[in-house]
C-alpha cells in the first residue's frame, strides 16, 4: 500500500492556523502531563506512531529547530518527533541541523521528494504546519489527508488553513474532553 501525505494543522473554530503575528496561542493540550485528557494523548501518540517522515517548510523549520531538539518536557512524544526522518523545503538553506538528532534533508523540490517517498516502503508522511507549502502541495494534488485539531477558540484574523474553495470527505471526527476536536478528511481528487 502506498504511503500517504498527511497534513496536520492546529486551528481555531474560525479556520485560523496562525495568528496575525504568526503565533499559536490558541493551541491547547501541550505538553502532556498527569492532567492531559488520556483519549487525546492516545490520539496524538497514535498519530506520531503512524508516521516515520516529516516535511517542514523553511519558516516552520526555523521556528522549530531551536525548541524541539531540546524539549525534554515533551517526553516520549518529543523523542519520537525528534527521531522522525525530516525534510525541509527551502530554496535558500544548504543544511538543516536538528540539535543532536539527525539533520533534516533540504529539498528544493518538495513535490518530487514527496512523490519519491510515497513510492518507498514505510509509514505515512507528515506535513507539519507550513501553510504556504501545504497550499502549494494541495494545488498540485500530492496531499492525501488533512487532520484538523480544532481548538475551542476563535481569533477573527490571521492566516486561514483554507484560503480557497475545496471539497473534502470527512473520514473521522472525535471530540476530546479538553475541548479539542480532531477532524480527519480525505482530499477529493
Amino acid at each position: 500500500m502506498m504511503r500517504k501525505l498527511i497534513v496536520q494543522q492546529w486551528v481555531t473554530v474560525d479556520n485560523i492556523a496562525a495568528e496575525e503575528d504568526g503565533g499559536l496561542s490558541f493551541v491547547s493540550g501541550e505538553p502532556f502531563s498527569e492532567t492531559t485528557d488520556k483519549a487525546f494523548e492516545a490520539s496524538v501518540m497514535g498519530f506520531i506512531d503512524s508516521v516515520d517522515t516529516m516535511i517542514l517548510g523553511a519558516n516552520t523549520y526555523a521556528q522549530s529547530k531551536g525548541y524541539w531538539p531540546y524539549a525534554d518536557e515533551q517526553g516520549e512524544y518529543g523523542e519520537k518527533l525528534n527521531n522522525l526522518t525530516k525534510f525541509v523545503a527551502s530554496s535558500k538553506l544548504d543544511d538543516a541541523p536538528w540539535g543532536d538528532f539527525p539533520a533534516a534533508t533540504v529539498t528544493r523540490d518538495p513535490a518530487a521528494t514527496i512523490r519519491e517517498l510515497k513510492e518507498q516502503s514505510g509509514k505515512d508522511i507528515w506535513l507539519w504546519g507550513s501553510l504556504t507549502l501545504m497550499h502549494s502541495l494541495l494545488d498540485i494534488g500530492v496531499v492525501d489527508e488533512i487532520v484538523l485539531l480544532v481548538c475551542p477558540a476563535s481569533r477573527g484574523r490571521g492566516t486561514r488553513v483554507f484560503a480557497d474553495g475545496r471539497d473534502l470527505k470527512l473520514v473521522e471526527g472525535i471530540a476530546f474532553g479538553n475541548g479539542v476536536v480532531r477532524l480527519r478528511y480525505e482530499i477529493k481528487k
